[in-house]
């Protein structure tokens, strides 16, 4: 067995490497920053070794593999790049800059992450769950990621990072109210504590497994499916760094796909994790609120299902109709609506219905 560090306090947990330059732009100070010229992720200083060791630590004891959702599982970027830049050719800006600030209010949710750990996670397991992921959910893991979403202090989070590269490379649009009407059309008002409550009970009322702790199955369903939210955004974030580097089509001068590549490299933690926990949770015994015990596979198992399905399902339906409907809504009053629309969809390799889908109870709002 290797000589492996696997038990970390909060502090380390949320520590960030030394960095001699922030990262600052638009007179925003972002997370993270720059040492010797190459970018530094925050709060990884002891995370990303953390995650590689209990990844290591858990093949060697259980000889299993890491839960893994491969990238290809989720079609490309709707809109793709083609599309993207024929719409900006055409002067059509409204639906990019849309779909900037939808992602960074998706990225917004992220920080209710730090609300969701689960104390004394070790009541619900027959094994030992000492020097895991699992156990370090609430030593910090999720206070980590949700900081890196929502931001923390004076530092900016990915939520308002993406909102420095939508206004970097449109020159600061006029989007003022646009996050909330964006949340009345994403289907809700996201940071409210009654919404809060309100998704709870939705939960509640479609749980997998009455005879398990609900904040334990609230935690590994989000678990999984923030993990497949993250692995769908790795196709977005490439899609954006393509379009936001085209000097003809925006402006910033290649800042906002850098600012991009930094998000990018920060989301890859949170994969990470969160695929070494629910492993970890799929390969040992739940104990029930009954005391009757469960196999780990057959939980996690349904719930990696479930979100994988819902994922892939009517999120994927209701990313492409709420893209859809934007740029409808920009092309509204243009002489040119019908040429436009079907020029665009030309581009494409698939050509959804326009309106938006509501999305399930419970369910988070992805890319």
């Amino acid at each position: 067995m290797s000589n492996l560090q696997l038990e970390y306090t909060r502090d380390e947990i949320l520590a960030t490497d030394r960095i001699d330059e922030p990262l600052v732009l638009a007179g925003v100070r972002c997370h993270g920053g720059y040492l010797d010229g190459r970018y530094v992720n925050p709060r990884t200083r002891f995370r990303k070794p953390a995650i590689e060791a209990w990844r290591q630590h858990h093949t060697e004891t259980f000889g299993t593999d890491i839960l893994h959702a491969p990238l290809d599982t989720w079609p490309g970027s709707y809109p793709n790049v083609a599309q993207t830049k024929f719409l900006l050719r055409e002067g059509i800006r409204e639906p990019v800059i849309a779909n900037l600030t939808r992602i960074g209010t998706v990225e917004g949710f992220g920080a209710m992450l730090g609300m969701m750990a689960v104390p004394d996670m070790q009541r619900f397991f027959v094994e030992d769950i000492r020097g895991t992921a699992l156990d370090h959910l609430e030593k910090g893991l999720l206070e980590a990621h949700g900081r890196d979403e929502g931001g923390w202090a004076e530092e900016a989070g990915h939520q308002h990072m993406w909102y420095v590269v939508r206004d970097l490379a449109f020159e600061s649009p006029p989007v003022e109210d646009q996050t909330s009407l964006m949340m009345e059309r994403l289907g809700g008002t996201g940071g409210s504590s009654a919404d809060a409550d309100a998704r709870r009970e939705r939960f509640l009322a479609d749980r997998m497994f009455d005879d398990l702790d609900a904040s334990l199955e609230m935690l590994l369903a989000m678990s999984a499916r923030v993990l497949f939210i993250e692995c769908k955004a790795f196709h977005v974030f490439r899609w954006a760094q393509e379009v936001l580097s085209d000097a003809d089509l925006v402006a910033g001068e290649g800042k906002p796909a850098e600012l991009v590549g930094c998000i990018l490299s920060d989301e890859r933690p949170h994969v990470g994790y969160a695929e070494i926990a629910l492993t970890e949770a799929r390969d040992r015994t739940f104990v029930g609120l009954s005391g009757k015990r469960y196999p780990g596979s057959d939980v996690v198992g349904a719930l990696w299902d479930r979100g994988l399905a819902t994922s892939l399902g009517v999120l994927e339906d209701q990313n492409r109709a709420f893209v859809l409907s934007e740029i409808e809504r920009a092309l509204a009053k243009h002489p040119r609506r019908g040429a436009i629309l079907e020029e665009f969809h030309s581009l494409g390799d698939q050509r959804p219905g326009s309106g938006t889908t509501e999305t399930p109870p419970g369910v988070p709002v992805g890319y």
